[in-house]
C-alpha cells in the first residue's frame, strides 16, 4: 500500500468517526450585516495578507459549520492571526452562525481559476484527502472545509501551518507531516484548480 493510499484509508476512518450531523443555523440576512467589517479583506479579489504574503482566503460558498469552527478557533487563539483574533473576539455564537449562513449562501464559481502548479500530480496525490474533502475539494461533510477554488498560495500556507503546528489539528498535522514541499505545491494546485469552487464574497 502506498503512503498516499495508507493515509487515505486512515483519513477515511478518522473523518467517519469525527463527522457530526450538526448544521449551522444562522440568518443569512443578519450575517450579511455582521460580515460588513470583514469586507475590507475578504470582499476584495486578489487581496493579500501583508506579512507573510498570501492571498486572503475566498469564503463565498464555504461550509457553514466549518466557518463557525474557524471563527471559534481564531477567537480562542487556536488559530494565530492578530486581525482575525481581534475581529472574532466579540462575536457571539449567533453572530458566527449568521455569518456562516451568509457565506454559505453564495453559489459556487462557474469556472476554474488560473493555476501555476502541477494539477495532474496533485490529483494523484489527493487520494489521501478524498475522505474528508471529496475528490474535487467539495466534500459533503460540513465540518470540513471546501477546498475547491481556494487560492493556491493560501492552501500552501495552510498545509505548512499544519505541518509545523502553527495551526493545531491532530488529524491534519498527521496528514501534513509526511508531505514534501513538492507534495504541498501539487496538492494546492489541484484543489485550487477545481471548478465549482469558492468565490470572493460579493463576486461570483
Amino acid at each position: 500500500m502506498t503512503r498516499f493510499a495508507l493515509r487515505s484509508f486512515v483519513a477515511l476512518v478518522v473523518c467517519g468517526a469525527l463527522a457530526g450531523t450538526a448544521q449551522a443555523a444562522g440568518d443569512p440576512a443578519a450575517g450579511k450585516a455582521k460580515f460588513e467589517t470583514c469586507t475590507g479583506c475578504h470582499a476584495i479579489p486578489g487581496y493579500t495578507n501583508a506579512y507573510p504574503t498570501y492571498h486572503v482566503p475566498r469564503l463565498g460558498g464555504q461550509h457553514p459549520d466549518y466557518v463557525v469552527a474557524a471563527l471559534k478557533g481564531y477567537q480562542a487563539g487556536e488559530r494565530q492571526h492578530p486581525t482575525m483574533h481581534a475581529n472574532s473576539s466579540s462575536l457571539s455564537e449567533q453572530d458566527m452562525q449568521d455569518i456562516a449562513a451568509y457565506l454559505s449562501s453564495y453559489p459556487l464559481a462557474k469556472e476554474a481559476n488560473p493555476i501555476s502548479g502541477n494539477v495532474a500530480a496533485g490529483k494523484v496525490k489527493s487520494v489521501a484527502c478524498v475522505a474528508c474533502h471529496g475528490p474535487d475539494g467539495n466534500g459533503p461533510i460540513p465540518l470540513y472545509p471546501r477546498l475547491a477554488g481556494q487560492y493556491e498560495d493560501y492552501l500552501t500556507k495552510v498545509l505548512h501551518d499544519y505541518k509545523t503546528g502553527k495551526r493545531n489539528n491532530s488529524v491534519m498535522k498527521g496528514m501534513a507531516l509526511p508531505l514534501t514541499e513538492q507534495d504541498i505545491a501539487d496538492l494546492a494546485a489541484y484543489f485550487a484548480s477545481q471548478p465549482k469552487g469558492l468565490v470572493v464574497v460579493g463576486h461570483n
